[in-house]
């Protein structure tokens, strides 16, 4: 009768193991693994920025307290607002920002 006893403590610590951490763990990374990033070059598409310094196409804008060289069809006050379209390499595309 004992024997039964500690055999079925035994199996039901393993098991509420097993669950708290393979399981439960397991469900919260496939649950976690869809979210898209808001980090890195993903994130940064489709943010809005402070122009700092304009001249005809180019210049500098205010991105998470950092100057970044940007890009845009169009020129863009200083001081103004735009949007971030694509990144390629250290170069952001942008287009101004409707208010």
């Amino acid at each position: 009768m004992l024997e039964t006893i500690i055999i079925t403590i035994i199996i039901c610590f393993v098991v509420f193991e097993l669950i708290e951490h393979v399981f439960i763990p397991l469900f919260w990374f496939i649950l976690r693994g869809r979210k898209k990033s808001n980090y890195g070059v993903p994130g940064m598409i489709g943010k809005v920025v402070e122009i700092k310094r304009w001249n005809k196409t180019e210049g500098r804008v205010l991105v998470n307290g950092e100057l970044w060289r940007a890009v845009c069809d169009v020129p863009l006050p200083k001081g103004s607002k735009a949007v971030i379209l694509d990144i390629e390499g250290v170069t952001l595309k942008l287009k101004p920002h409707e208010n």
